[in-house]
């Protein structure tokens, strides 16, 4: 199945509002040169540049679900604002951002999901749960969802913590066909249902084809690391065959899937 490529759109950072200082990357608020607001990860933050680019690969590839996700674009920021900043340890953190940054659309408005009061149908909670597994992103549990509910709808933010294995490239293969324990703390869980039959009619979406028109939006030089000797197509590689293989070895994190469920109904 044909899917369009994303298309990342480039602006200019020209007001740094504030930062939210609940995210330990300390992430920002700000304003843009084509009128809007963008909540920006930055590239000088704690897990730096490769928080980036498991942000872009976990978004996209939402969306390739269908998922909803507040759209992302390169922000550049240049060296003035750390600057003109009095916070020392702001100041830092944008002088380190010089350059491209990603930026994730600001929802205004929107609340934090909570799992007491919002609930959402089986199939989104079984999509959410299926494309966390595959990634092995460790972020969406109760006490930090990385999701928002804006206009009744629900909306995913943050993949940073995704596809961990890229903190030891030495050893990612490693990681195709392991378990992914952290499920078993996923705050969708419960409603996740119809795991399977969202794997069966949604995992032909990730194919070859597409997932290299994700990979090829990343910009290189998020994916040149100082004392590693790969280029950047290599780097893009390595997460071509991470997804393909761990898709192949699915039948893992379904049955793990299903099996922790049973301990929770």
């Amino acid at each position: 199945m044909g899917i369009k490529k994303p298309e990342i759109r480039e602006v200019e950072i020209i007001r740094y509002i504030q930062p939210f200082r609940e995210g330990g990357s300390l992430p920002g608020l700000v304003d843009a040169d084509d009128g809007f607001s963008y909540v920006i990860k930055f590239r000088g933050a704690g897990q730096g540049k490769k928080a980036l680019v498991a942000e872009l690969i976990g978004g996209e590839l939402a969306r390739l679900l269908g998922l909803r996700m507040p759209e992302m674009v390169f922000a550049n920021l240049d060296e003035s604002f750390w600057r003109l900043e009095a916070d020392e340890e702001i100041q830092d953190l944008l002088k380190f951002s010089i350059g491209k940054n990603l930026g994730v659309h600001f929802l205004n408005g929107a609340i934090t999901y909570d799992a007491n009061v919002d609930q959402f149908n089986e199939e989104e909670a079984s999509k959410i749960v299926w494309l966390d597994a595959l990634l092995m992103n460790v972020d969406r549990t109760a006490r930090n969802t990385n999701m928002l509910v804006w206009h009744k709808e629900l909306w995913l933010i943050d993949h940073g913590a995704s596809l961990y294995f890229h903190h030891s490239w030495d050893n990612w293969e490693d990681y195709v066909a392991k378990p992914f324990v952290q499920i078993k703390d996923h705050v969708l869980l419960k409603q996740a249902s119809k795991v399977q039959e969202v794997h069966d009619k949604y995992s032909s979406y990730f194919t070859e084809e597409n997932i290299r028109g994700v990979l090829k939006v990343i910009p290189d030089e998020w994916l040149i690391e100082e004392g590693r000797d790969l280029t950047p197509d290599a780097v893009r590689e390595v997460y071509l065959q991470f997804l393909l293989r761990r898709l192949a070895n699915s039948s893992l994190f379904l049955n793990q899937i299903e099996n922790e469920r049973k301990n929770i109904i």
